[in-house]
């Protein structure tokens, strides 16, 4: 009896702090939109950024642009080292652990701290200047552990018996880990890309030190350029422009969902379903 009483409690608890996390996202995403779907103005959709139009469109496709770049660097490295450790390196190596403990670590790091890093380091000491690519390595730095470690969870997940059938009929270590191994892992692999997409997009304290503020499209990867993040902070900050910024968190929200789905859509045709 005191057994199922438990049980039920703790089912009440689950199912209590599931529905409060639903309502706060339903309430922040619901708020969001009713402040900003009003202000969405043709003038706000205009190719040049000017103070009176005060349009978003070269800070959205700033974003794309970098996550396209971050994500070119940083999606090849997190999975290739997560083959390694997963499939390489062998148990009990003290290089594995170490690159565990650093994943960690960088994880936990603030992103002022890698804005301050990308600063000295790419804008700085590798004369890049303040320009997209500045930032998308800076970003890419930033999402590595977190793309590493769901995809080296995603490759654990994948069952032995996968890799010993593969192995059965012949197929070498590598076919095996690219044929097999790693589309069973797609899945998880691309929650740690979705992850990462979300924080670049939200991301603008490393990317003001690193990229700049400058309202144009950039022309190359040279040029200092703003994200859409970059821009709310920026005309938030003026205090004059209070309702284009509600506006422009409503299209970061309908971007994130937009990558979300055709993440989710990727994963089903590699899937095969």
């Amino acid at each position: 009896m005191k057994k199922r009483k438990h049980v039920v409690i703790i089912r009440t608890a689950v199912y209590g702090a599931a529905l409060i996390t639903a309502a706060v996202l339903v309430f922040i995403v619901g708020y969001i939109f009713i402040k900003g779907i009003p202000h969405l103005t043709p003038s706000l959709f205009e190719i040049e950024y000017t103070s009176e139009n005060v349009s978003l469109v070269p800070a959205l496709i700033n974003t794309i642009f970098m996550i396209v770049i971050a994500l070119a660097v940083s999606v090849p490295t997190g999975i290739g080292s997560a083959i390694y450790l997963c499939e390489y390196a062998r148990r009990g190596n003290k290089l594995v652990e170490v690159v565990r403990v650093t994943s960690e670590t960088l994880s936990g790091i603030p992103s002022i701290v890698y804005g301050l890093f990308g600063s000295l380091f790419f804008v700085k000491f590798c004369g890049m200047g303040l320009s997209l690519i500045s930032g998308a390595l800076t970003l890419s730095i930033m999402i590595l552990p977190l793309i590493m470690r769901t995809a080296e969870e995603a490759i654990i997940a994948v069952p032995d018996s996968y890799r010993e059938g593969s192995f059965g009929l012949g197929a070498g270590k590598l076919r095996t880990i690219w044929k097999v191994v790693l589309p069973s892992a797609v899945p998880g692999i691309l929650s740690g890309v979705i992850l990462g997409i979300g924080r670049i997009v939200g991301e603008s304290a490393a990317l003001i030190f690193t990229a700049g503020t400058v309202a144009v499209v950039a022309e190359n990867i040279f040029s200092s350029a703003r994200t859409l993040s970059v821009h709310m902070y920026v005309i938030s900050g003026e205090g004059l422009y209070i309702n284009q910024t509600y506006a422009t968190a409503v299209v970061l929200l309908i971007l994130v969902a937009i990558i979300n789905a055709l993440s989710g859509y990727i994963a089903g045709k590699l899937e095969g379903k």
